[in-house]
């Protein structure tokens, strides 16, 4: 299986060469460069009982983003429908964890370590009731900086909690990966917010949605050629004021 890995990486390895002398040949004879792959990752849970509804949207996002690619999902040793191709000359594997959401750490954990990949050429995608329905936010890693510990901010903190905690713990604990938020918007009410994600979105919900993944598959893109920083500081930028007074509106 390693000597497959290496088969296919084989063609993201670029050797500089050296000039004529033996000198230069020598000093550079070891000196190549090798580009990490990303690894997209997009949250759900598998089944079609689940389709479509708020709770999948991040397994929404990496279909259309494997669609735009012309990359085939299949199923892979680890837990996961997974694919790879290559996006403007850079590597890149798609992977949607068949774990239900909650347990997506035993999938995305050992892929990244068979793959040897520094987690910050990982990003996961996943559904966030802290934003209003259709905005996309682009974080780089892990942590929200300065708060002031508003009832928001634990809103926010407790979505994250509950999408992400498997993967964390099968990082080691580590949170330095990307995040693409996918925003859904709160629940009306008094309503269960479990209940709220794992229905579908009604037609102007759905439509802002598909709006928004179709955005988020250029923001991918974008990660690939620019990386997460300025992806972040490019995309965040315009998607801030994106359905501003929506926030609280049932979709």
């Amino acid at each position: 299986m390693r000597g497959k890995l290496w088969t296919r990486l084989a063609p993201f390895i670029s050797k500089r060469h050296a000039s004529t002398s033996q000198t230069s040949l020598s000093s550079s004879s070891s000196s190549c460069s090798v580009i990490n792959p990303w690894l997209f990752v997009g949250l759900g849970n598998p089944g079609e009982k689940y389709q479509c509804t708020r709770h999948n949207v991040g397994f929404d996002m990496i279909d259309m983003f494997a669609q735009s690619q012309g990359i085939s999902l299949t199923r892979h040793p680890f837990k996961a429908l997974f694919g790879e191709g290559m996006v403007e000359g850079v590597p890149v594997l798609l992977a949607k964890p068949q774990t239900y959401m909650n347990l997506s750490g035993e999938s995305v954990g050992p892929l990244a370590a068979y793959y040897k990949l520094p987690l910050n050429r990982v990003l996961v995608a996943f559904d966030d009731m802290d934003l209003p329905c259709g905005v996309l936010r682009l974080q780089p890693k892990g942590g929200y900086g300065h708060h002031n510990g508003s009832v928001d901010f634990i809103i926010m903190c407790f979505n994250e909690l509950i999408r992400v905690k498997s993967l964390i713990y099968h990082f080691r604990k580590n949170r330095e990966f990307g995040r693409l938020r996918i925003g859904i918007g709160r629940p009306p009410g008094q309503m269960d917010p479990k209940a709220f994600v794992l229905q579908k979105f009604n037609k102007t919900g759905r439509e802002r949605i598909d709006s928004a993944i179709e955005e988020g598959v250029e923001i991918l893109k974008l990660v690939v050629t620019k990386g997460l920083t300025e992806a972040a500081r490019s995309s965040n930028v315009d998607q801030k004021y994106k359905h501003l007074t929506t926030h609280d509106m049932q979709l």
